[in-house]
């Protein structure tokens, strides 16, 4: 069975800095692409970044760009996502997804159950 658990989340001021990650299990993920996704209250889930299975392709939101960084160990099953420079619209629950690719969710096949990310002012 798969199963995609993700760590990391935490509170954190503006300004500040966290890692996630996301550990796969139940089968190899080394010919899938990675991602995340994260949805905040009242909000749609939205595309966060991807990144693809060699890791020589990313893609990202633009709200993103410049503060966030994926990667991904192929070794471990994991998927990591570095966020800097955090801001109170960060907050969110963030999502784990593997085996699709773009910033539509309806293209990723598995996702974790989430972490949350709050961001204080």
């Amino acid at each position: 069975q798969v199963q995609l658990v993700e760590s990391g989340g935490g509170l954190v001021q503006a300004g500040g800095s966290l890692r996630l990650s996301c550990a796969a299990s139940g089968r190899t993920f080394t010919s899938y692409a990675m991602g995340w996704f994260r949805q905040a209250p009242g909000k749609e889930r939205e595309f966060v970044a991807a990144i693809n299975w060699s890791g020589e392709n990313t893609l990202y939101a633009d709200s993103v760009k410049g503060r966030f960084t994926i990667s991904r160990e192929n070794v471990k099953n994991t998927v990591y996502l570095e966020m800097n420079s955090l801001k109170p619209e960060d907050t969110a629950v963030y999502y784990c997804a593997v085996g699709g690719w773009g910033t539509d969710e309806v293209s990723w096949t598995y996702w974790g159950r989430g972490t949350q990310v709050t961001v204080s002012s």
